[in-house]
């Protein structure tokens, strides 16, 4: 997928412009900040500044968290210290994210059988009570 981003409207930020841009409150960007996730430069009076890398940062900081992973996650992987071993911390996330799926596909499949199901109510289905069952742990 590719995007343009006008870099004008990506160099000198404020807090305020860049949360509007992506639709946040600012105080997560300072939250992510305290957090070392993104380090916006400072002004001599303070005032936070934001330029174009900090916008790639919210928006890939943006989709970690869409795939499930905590900021911590998403630090490890910033703060990571090279190529390979940011590659290694990924192979990780992406690990996690493909159980995350697998629970979430078989969950989806319990679902369509429930309303597929040829029975007058799915809790009196024997495919439906044994998945459910298969879901219990052993005493």
């Amino acid at each position: 997928m590719q995007f343009h981003v006008d870099m004008k409207s990506s160099d000198d930020l404020t807090i305020g412009e860049l949360a509007g841009r992506f639709g946040l409150a600012t105080h997560v960007l300072r939250h992510w900040e305290s957090e070392g996730l993104i380090t916006p430069r400072r002004l001599p009076n303070g005032r936070r500044r934001y330029d174009f890398p900090d916008v790639v940062q919210v928006a890939m900081i943006l989709r970690g968290k869409e795939a499930g992973l905590s900021l911590e996650d998403i630090r490890e992987t910033v703060q990571a210290p090279d190529g390979a071993a940011r590659r290694k911390v990924l192979r990780r996330h992406r690990d996690d994210l493909q159980q995350r799926i697998d629970r979430l596909q078989s969950a989806k499949s319990m679902i369509d059988h429930a309303l597929d199901c040829k029975a007058p109510d799915v809790w009196e289905c024997g495919v439906f009570r044994a998945r459910i069952m298969a879901l219990v742990p052993p005493a």
